[in-house]
């Protein structure tokens, strides 16, 4: 009774504070019993947007769960929509509520780290220190990193060891200027040798590179030089020359998209269960100077559209980006002060984006591989999901079985069945069937017969029937099996018929009754999982019908023959291996297997045959 009056007590409490919520653009805090922040969202009207979470039942399992935490509410008005999503992505950093969408810092790819030093360090790294330190990326192409990173320190003579070059430290002579100095790769910071001023100058400068604003530097760089010109400093001027020609060259390694296009943000968003990943890209003078892709790890299945919005609020912060249109793949209810959203459909803009989603499904296809490298299994999960959700399946098919028929104009006929489990060959759970019911090239006939022993038998045992059944066949085939399955042995048991094409290669998936034709994409993981089903069962009956055939002719040659039993024929067979070899032996050879008489019986009756 205590703990009900509690809720109810709780639930009054919540309710008193929705009702008197501001109808304007804030960002709400859900508190647990504990005060925790459980979680952080904003709002164009937060009392509608608040209401929301007690008025009705959620779909969503988490969502339900996270009403029942909730024992307290804040908020925080703000002027705009655009203060509250920049509001909402900072308290998130700061709280890292368990609801939340979390920014997956990347451990895969590398950044580069300017170091929060007296004298900063320039270098990459795939560790994310909370320190202050400002990080660039992470980059998926390794080579622009090391492009860029050969830029800076071309133009700049930067400090590499890891000394702590405090003012005191230097004042006190406490360091000696290293190779670096004296090869020229460094100004000697460390002896005093380089002011401050001087080197924080020179890593403003870099910053701006690493932000994409290399024309704001060359523009810089050019004025320079001019000036040193003027002055008659022919030999500085040189030097500012050859800073301004590198910077120059790099830019020209950029891609170019048109040099129309000036300081644009682009963005695309691409998910799976339980990830997003959204890239970047930002257009300087026509060129793109920066290309990177997050993770967000997502917890309240958030939508696309909210977590685009918290990509852009992220994004733009972080890499500090006053771009004053951001292309994006789908319309956003989203605002920001003085900012164009375009969703192109043709020109330069839309190349950007076709080439920014090519970015983010190449990023999200590397990750899943990584992660199968780390975890096998998660691949063989993927790919029974994937044909669970093509096929419409109540259950993941973690059970498949495949069935195909081998035979000559009838004679020998056989049929087979492989087993696979979690999308990888059981290899102790195959079956073969020599056919007994059916005479002549009935494929029909003989699939219903090995069809009906399999799972009457599996039932009779109380054994694991499949969660899907292959077919290696069209339509014809299915229905034939369908009708054991369900009219005769009433299973319910989806079946699948995998049609080849004239060379025999597999060129469509059917499905349902009538038969539909599946997109499964060739070339696909999952078709090839399914063209491996089917090609593993096909050599499976071959070869035990070339083993059953191959056995027939071997008794056909050594039966009827008198004085040979089954006994005289195994010796022989084990002796000599073949019906050949035996035909090639002399009759002494033949003699001391299975004596006398019985070897000139065995040569007269083979000399006449071939």
């Amino acid at each position: 009774m205590e703990g009900k009056k509690e809720k109810s007590s709780t639930a009054e409490y919540l309710h008193g504070i929705v009702l008197n919520l501001p109808e304007c653009p804030g960002i709400y805090q859900y508190l647990n019993t504990e005060g925790t922040i459980i979680y952080v969202g904003k709002a164009k009207n937060l009392k509608r947007r608040v209401y929301s979470y007690f008025s009705k039942d959620h779909q969503s399992a988490k969502t339900r769960i996270l009403v029942t935490k909730i024992a307290d509410i804040r908020y925080i008005v703000v002027n705009t929509e655009e203060d509250a999503l920049l509001l909402e992505n900072n308290l998130i950093k700061k709280y890292k509520p368990r609801y939340n969408v979390l920014l997956k810092d990347d451990k895969t790819y590398p950044s580069i780290c300017v170091s929060n030093d007296y004298f900063p360090r320039v270098y990459k790294t795939r560790k994310i220190v909370r320190d202050g330190s400002t990080y660039y990326g992470p980059y998926s192409h390794i080579p622009s990193m090391l492009a860029v990173l050969e830029l800076i320190n071309k133009l700049y003579p930067l400090r590499t060891c890891r000394l702590a070059l405090t003012p005191e430290n230097i004042r006190q002579g406490k360091f000696k200027v290293c190779l670096e100095y004296h090869i020229k790769n460094c100004k000697g910071p460390c002896a005093g040798l380089m002011t401050h001023e001087e080197y924080i100058e020179n890593i403003r400068q870099i910053k701006e590179i690493l932000k994409g604003n290399t024309q704001a530097i060359s523009s810089l760089l050019m004025k320079r030089m001019q000036e040193l010109s003027e002055e008659m400093r022919f030999e500085e001027a040189q030097k500012v020359k050859e800073k301004y020609m590198l910077i120059e060259n790099y830019r020209s390694k950029s891609e170019v998209v048109s040099t129309t296009l000036h300081n644009i943000d682009v963005f695309s968003i691409e998910t799976d269960e339980d990830t997003a990943y959204i890239n970047y890209l930002h257009i300087t003078n026509g060129c793109i100077n920066q290309a990177f892709t997050f993770e967000y790890k997502v917890r309240m299945n958030e939508s696309k559209e909210e977590l685009l919005q918290l990509g852009i609020a992220e994004m733009r912060e972080r890499y500090k980006s006053l771009s004053k249109e951001i292309i994006i793949p789908f319309e956003l209810e989203m605002e920001m002060n003085g900012v164009t959203f375009t969703v192109p459909q043709r020109g330069d803009k839309k190349h950007l984006l076709d080439l920014s989603i090519m970015n983010v499904k190449q990023y999200k296809v590397d990750r899943l591989k990584q992660a199968e490298k780390l975890n096998p299994e998660q691949r063989s999960v993927r790919l029974m999901k994937e044909i669970q959700e093509q096929l419409h399946l109540d259950r993941m098919p973690n059970h498949i079985e495949c069935f195909d028929n081998s035979n000559i104009q009838g004679a020998d006929a056989v049929a087979a069945c492989v087993v696979f489990k979690k999308a990888k060959p059981s290899k102790k759970d195959y079956r073969k069937y020599i056919i007994r019911t059916v005479t002549g090239p009935d494929d029909y006939a003989s699939m219903q017969e090995v069809v009906r022993r399999r799972y009457s038998r599996i039932l009779d045992e109380q054994g694991e029937l499949p969660d899907l059944i292959l077919t290696d066949g069209g339509k014809g085939q299915m229905e034939v099996v369908r009708e054991v399955i369900e009219d005769e042995l009433k299973l319910d048991i989806p079946i699948v018929g995998l049609a080849k094409d004239n060379r025999h290669r597999t060129s469509e998936v059917l499905y349902g009754f009538p038969p539909q034709a599946v997109g499964i994409k060739q070339g696909t993981p999952l078709f090839h999982l399914l063209e491996r089903i089917q090609d593993e069962v096909h050599r499976f009956a071959i070869s035990f019908h070339r083993d059953k055939r191959s056995k027939s002719q071997i008794a056909s040659a050594l039966d009827h023959i008198k004085g040979i039993g089954e006994k005289r024929k195994t010796a022989l067979l084990k002796k000599f291996r073949s019906v050949t070899r035996i035909r090639q032996a002399s009759v002494e050879e033949l003699a001391e297997v299975i004596g006398e008489a019985a070897a000139k019986s065995v040569k007269e009756s083979l000399q006449g045959t071939k």
